[in-house]
Parts: C-alpha cells; structure tokens; sequence
C-alpha cells in the first residue's frame, strides 16, 4: 500500500477539540486493523481492545454519530478522514514517546509500549512537538514504525517478513511490533533488532525452523517468530559512470586489419 497524505497544514490535521482516552484506544485499533485488513468488524476490535463486543457495538454507534467512523456492509468500519486524522494523532504520540524513553532516558525497547500507551493520552501537541525536535525529527520509532508526521502523512506501505524470503536471499530488517515485550526481549537477545542484514539460509521441510545469517552471527528461529519481522530489500548498487565507459566493461567490437 503506498503512503496517504491528508492536507499539509496543522489546522487540517488536527484532531476534534476533544476525545476522551477511550475513543482514542478505539480509534487507533481500527486505524490498525483498517491498516492490515481495509476495514474494522466488531469482533476484531473487541480483540484488539479486550473488552465485550457488546461494548464495541455501542461506541462504533458514538463515533459514527460524530462523524468519525463509516459502515462497510458485511465488513464492518472505516474511519473518516476525520477519524483518520485523530488515529494519527493519537499514534504519532506514542512513537514519539517511545522514541523519546529510548533515546532520552535509557529505557529498553521492550518497556517503552506501556509507558507510551499510557502517556499518550495525556502529553500535548506542543510537548509532543517539543520531543520530536529534540530528537532531531526522527521518521521511525525504536521497533522501525513509521511515525506519522504533524500533518498526517504516514508510510503504509505493506513489507515482505522473514518467512517470504528465499534461501539465500540478504534483506534488511525493518520492523517488528512493539506489543510482546518476551518478543522484543528475545530479540534483543539475538542481536535481530531494526537495520541489522538478515540472510536466509536454510529452511526446514514441513513449516520447520529457518537458519538465518543475523549481522555476523548465525541464529535458527522458528516460523511464527519470522513471520512477525518485517523486512525490506537492500538496495541493489549502481554501477558508476567511469565502470560503465571503462574498456574492461564494455563490449569489444571485431575491429578491421589496416594490413
């Protein structure tokens, strides 16, 4: 999916006066799920939050009314460009905060998820704005997220995992979800954080584990852990001009005796 972009101006990305912390939760799970799948059914987000889809039912009814949320038949949700604006909102806080606890204050990058869910909530635009400069304007957060930018542009696009990769093949990691701290944990461990190359280099028979060359180590995983990283192809380097035009480069032509 390529990268969205709402109206560039700060008025126009603004969120609504006010939402309370809870239609902001919900917001930011169907942004998610609305991300992955085109649209939000009711028993995904009940999932997503870990409350009764009762519950759900009753606040997707509030947000439709205030014009943040559209009804895909036999699908379930959208959100409005207005919804829309508010999910980023609320999600370039919390990877601005995660960035900030990384960077600023020393915090692992599998503690930060909480702090920032629960800090979100309450850090203003303007603090928010305030940690985004003095963190140099970062683009992702410590698990490789995109973070939306001030006036709603975010990357979306979609991105291969380790278990779509051929053996063989050398890739970059991107991303990994910051939900799973035992996740985040493990990986840490193994030195398979965001940048590091991976190379595939064996693949069990029958779903079994995968052997992958980690930066310079080499490290065996197994398929569920893979298909939770993201990755991203490395550039493939451009030959230079001089290599181009050089003789040993290019092709010789049958030249013509003078005798």
């Amino acid at each position: 999916m390529s990268a969205r972009t709402s109206p560039a101006s700060a008025q126009s990305a603004a969120a609504p006066p006010f939402l309370t912390e809870p239609v902001e939760d919900y917001l930011k799970a169907i942004y998610e799920l609305e991300t992955r799948t085109g649209a939000a059914a009711t028993t995904d987000v009940a999932n997503a939050l870990q409350v009764a889809p009762a519950s759900v039912t009753g606040m997707i009814r509030r947000l439709a009314a205030q014009g943040l949320l559209d009804h895909v038949p036999y699908r379930g949700v959208q959100l409005t460009e207005m919804g829309r604006r508010a999910a980023l909102r609320t999600i370039r806080r919390h990877r601005i905060l995660e960035t900030y606890l990384t960077q600023v204050l020393g915090y692992a990058w599998d503690r930060v998820h909480d702090e920032a869910e629960r800090l979100e909530h309450a850090a203003s635009d303007d603090l928010i704005e305030r940690m985004s400069a003095a963190l140099g304007h970062p683009t992702v957060d410590p698990h490789g997220a995109p973070i939306p930018t001030a006036d709603g542009t975010v990357d979306e696009r979609n991105h291969r995992t380790i278990a779509d990769l051929t053996v063989g093949e050398t890739v970059r990691m991107l991303r990994v979800s910051d939900k799973d701290p035992e996740l985040l944990r493990y990986l840490a461990e193994i030195a398979m954080q965001p940048g590091v190359s991976i190379t595939l280099l064996q693949r069990a028979p029958f779903d079994g584990p995968l052997t992958l060359r980690v930066g310079s180590g080499e490290q065996v995983v197994g398929s569920t852990l893979a298909a939770q990283v993201l990755v991203e192809s490395l550039p493939v380097p451009e030959a230079s001009a001089s290599d181009a035009g050089s003789p040993s480069t290019r092709p010789r032509s049958a030249r013509k005796s003078s005798r």
